[in-house]
């Protein structure tokens, strides 16, 4: 069916235009009539509201984000005796708070941050606070958590670590999946409907796992909520033989899914996480150690040549200077493009390289604002090399934002916010020189522009997202999302 956006404005753009929406692209893009239209159509009258293509959130662990409203938030507890009190104050609720908790007796919770608390995560302190019941922290970045004795008996019964990093944390998280297929599924068509409420019309879904199965599930669905959102779905190198095995090859649409599905990068996790303090870097943490290296520089570029070799563009996790270098590195010594997730931290030599081989630089800005702290604390020496978001757009790299939900919430505005003021909740920005144009922050969230023949994957704004402050674009109002034509959000009718 055909559809006729009315009066419609473009950021930074004059006057007003008709936007014809047709078989799932943009047919014209024309001066506003003073007609209501065509009758073959739908007229939607957009009284001078703002549109905009479609954001894209392009990091996400959807599942686990689907799963977080559901788990004890820990995130604001500034010490591990506060942490350690939350659990005891869920632990002995009762009602709706318990049962909330998760289909098992396991009380999860996320979001803590200790690498600034002052005392250390211990299982005793778990133990006081909710006895025989298994309870797992996990931390806010997803690379450490901390188990009561209860909790490790159970899913980590060889190690006697309170706190677990890494890949030891990564085999205990995986496992706490307690709800079906079914629960997780409709918890996942409630958070892509919350998701198009602030214009999301794509993610980057890199979920640990087989997620192929998952979302063709999903998407078969239908009405399910799932069915209203582009995915790409990673792939991890357990399952990258798999992969190349059917022939998967990124880019490539799942034919059963209407042209949602698409198969997106292969990801390889080459260092740790800044909080965890195993991000892999040239100068030592405070405690002397530099991070932690996954792969050997060999391995990385034998996993990204076959990847490369069988269609799947590599995306290689690299938060500390030192893994983004050897990242770099891999990616010449293939001759590939691809990208680089977090990019967080960044020596001045390596910039220019982004641009030169061809590799997108998938950064979250909301993690300067929740890691600023953190960064000031562990890399007192080098945080001005943290986050550096204008030297790489200057340079000629391509930025895309996401949100690495759960780690940051899946919603572009507060990416874009961050990106463009580098402050938050009324802070004084930090490094400000580090900051991007509307224009630019706006680019990196979207993948596509208000043109005919575009896709028909739009949102539609009650403000200017360039003229708008750093606060207001948090706050961003979005009036209407479409997918292909198709509302997914609807507040104009």
């Amino acid at each position: 069916m055909t559809v006729l956006l009315a009066g419609a404005r473009l950021p930074g753009r004059d006057g007003l235009v008709d936007v014809v929406l047709d078989s799932g692209r943009i047919a014209s893009v024309s001066p506003a009539a003073s007609t209501g239209g065509g009758a073959a159509g739908e007229r939607i009258a957009l009284d001078g509201r703002w549109l905009v293509p479609g954001l894209w959130d392009q990091h996400v662990h959807f599942t686990q984000w689907a799963q977080t409203a559901r788990r004890l938030d820990v995130s604001r507890a500034g010490s591990a005796a506060e942490a350690a009190a939350l659990v005891r104050s869920r632990a002995s609720a009762a009602g709706a708070s318990a049962a909330a908790d998760a289909a098992d007796d396991v009380l999860v919770g996320f979001g803590f941050h200790d690498a600034l608390w002052p005392d250390i995560p211990t299982r005793e302190l778990l133990d006081a606070a909710a006895g025989d019941r298994p309870v797992v922290l996990i931390a806010g970045d997803l690379h450490c958590s901390w188990l009561n004795s209860a909790a490790a008996a159970r899913f980590a019964p060889s190690t006697s670590d309170a706190v677990l990093r890494e890949d030891a944390s990564f085999a205990v998280t995986s496992l706490l999946t307690a709800a079906d297929d079914r629960t997780l599924d409709r918890w996942a068509a409630d958070a892509a409907r919350v998701a198009a409420t602030r214009g999301v019309v794509g993610i980057v879904d890199l979920e640990y796992g087989w997620n192929l199965d998952v979302w063709r599930r999903r998407i078969a669905g239908g009405a399910s909520g799932s069915s209203d959102l582009r995915v790409e779905f990673g792939i991890y190198g357990e399952h990258l033989e798999l992969a190349a095995e059917l022939g998967l090859r990124t880019g490539d649409v799942v034919d059963d899914t209407a042209g949602l599905l698409t198969v997106g990068p292969f990801k390889v996790i080459s260092d740790g996480s800044l909080n965890t303090r195993t991000a892999l870097c040239s100068h030592a943490y405070p405690d002397g150690g530099h991070g932690v290296a996954n792969l050997t520089p060999d391995e990385l570029v034998e996993r990204m040549r076959f990847a490369v070799e069988h269609g799947l563009v590599p995306a290689v996790h690299a938060i500390g200077d030192d893994a983004n270098r050897r990242a770099l590195d891999a990616f010449e010594a293939v001759g590939s493009g691809g990208r680089i997730e977090h990019a967080q931290l960044i020596d001045a030599a390596d910039i220019p390289r982004f641009a030169r081989l061809g590799v997108t630089a998938s950064v979250q800005p909301e993690h300067a604002m929740d890691d600023r702290d953190v960064a000031d604390r562990l890399w007192s020496d080098r945080a001005d090399r943290a986050f550096p978001l204008a030297e790489l757009h200057a340079s000629g790299a391509h930025l895309a934002f996401g949100s690495d939900a759960p780690v940051a919430p899946l919603d572009p505005w507060a990416a874009i916010a961050a990106a463009v003021g580098r402050s938050r909740d009324g802070r004084e920005p930090w490094h400000p020189e580090q900051s991007l144009s509307p224009e630019a922050a706006l680019a990196a969230s979207v993948r596509s522009t208000v043109a005919p023949g575009q896709p028909a994957d739009l949102a539609v704004l009650d403000r200017d997202p360039l003229t708008a402050s750093p606060a207001d674009l948090r706050t961003m109002p979005v009036a209407a999302t479409f997918v292909a034509g198709r509302p997914t959000y609807d507040t104009l009718r």
